[in-house]
């Protein structure tokens, strides 16, 4: 008597509580950025029976290139929300079923309804992760934590600075520094006479995490910009940095997974993205030294020392934030002159 052959491997459960034949999804994102985690992706793989590939990029515009020149390749995307207007408004990205993502329902309204993350009227990326730029300082060197950005321009500090080589980052760092609002600058030469101030006090400028570790560790600064994350994992690390958040704010930025319009794998790509947001997979994942989640659940179960509860748990931290809105073409042109020109005057 035949039997049927029953290919458990080949098989995934959808939200609807269906059989479907499991999918090969790809995910397009940072190197070593969550979703590529091997537990994680073997998780995933086990309770649903699709498997993932990754493809990754090393700039915002990589990303939309890819996506635009390889329509069908990638079933999720991430993607800062600063970008997701314009990926939007190119038809790269289509519209997110809320109801398919069961942890939606612990985000925050406010995350929920990011006006970028809704472009066009409807959510196209799910919030994800969070963080800032702002700075640290070595305690080996610094002997009070300051409360003041205008720590990088007090003279006992001369030589021992050291902010990103990013034309952007540098530009919404005095910005804030000049009491100005990062997504609405009225006073570009402000911001030049500031940052040409702040260049004598300049040692030199890190590109990468490692370059910041590295300089930190052998004591060439006493204050650096950072990010959030990364300063976590220094910490833990246990390189003798603190993470400042200033009295002037900080740069925020939010990352929102997407899914291309052209995939056609719609259905496992929102299973992929409830996952990345679970608070299982967070609280692992923050223990490795992670983003802040947007899922408020995941963030409240972390422990009360873990750093992105801690520091960015406070509601005083995040008021004094300003997150970053998408920049025109003209802007990052005039910032990157600007930028330029100040280096090559130094």
């Amino acid at each position: 008597m035949n039997k049927p052959i029953i290919l458990a491997a080949t098989l995934a459960i959808s939200a609807t509580g269906t059989a479907v034949l499991a999918d090969e999804i790809r995910v397009l994102n940072w190197q070593g950025y969550g979703t590529d985690l091997g537990w994680a992706v073997d998780a995933f793989s086990k309770s649903t029976g699709h498997t993932v590939i990754h493809e990754y990029f090393n700039s915002e515009q990589e990303m939309l290139t890819k996506l635009r020149t390889n329509p069908g390749a990638y079933d999720v995307v991430l993607i800062n929300a600063a970008f997701t207007p314009q990926a939007q408004g190119e038809g790269l990205i289509g519209p997110v079923d809320a109801a398919s993502i069961a942890n939606l329902a612990d985000v925050p309204e406010n995350l929920k309804g990011n006006e970028d993350l809704n472009a066009g009227g409807a959510l196209h990326g799910v919030p994800w992760t969070w963080g800032l730029t702002s700075f640290a300082v070595n305690t080996n060197e610094v002997d009070e934590l300051p409360t003041s950005i205008e720590v990088f321009w007090d003279t006992a500090h001369e030589g021992k600075v050291s902010i990103r080589d990013d034309a952007l980052e540098a530009v919404q760092f005095a910005a804030i520094a000049t009491g100005q609002d990062i997504n609405n600058i009225t006073d570009l030469d402000a911001i030049e006479a500031k940052l040409s101030d702040l260049m004598p006090q300049i040692k030199t400028y890190w590109g990468s995490e490692n370059d910041w570790n590295q300089f930190m560790a052998a004591g060439d600064l006493d204050v650096a910009t950072f990010w959030s994350g990364s300063a976590s994992r220094s910490m833990a690390a246990g390189l003798p940095v603190q993470f400042i958040v200033p009295q002037e704010g900080a740069i925020g930025w939010l990352d929102g997974l997407s899914i291309p319009s052209s995939s056609t794998k719609k259905e496992a790509a929102h299973q992929f993205i409830n996952w990345m947001i679970d608070p299982e997979f967070y609280v692992k994942w923050a223990a490795e030294g992670a983003p802040a989640s947007a899922n408020a659940k995941a963030a409240a179960a972390l422990p009360d020392d873990a750093f992105n509860k801690r520091v960015l748990g406070d509601p005083e931290v995040v008021a004094r934030v300003q997150f970053q809105r998408p920049v025109s073409d003209e802007n990052r042109e005039k910032y990157l002159e600007l930028w330029q020109s100040l280096k090559a005057a130094q």
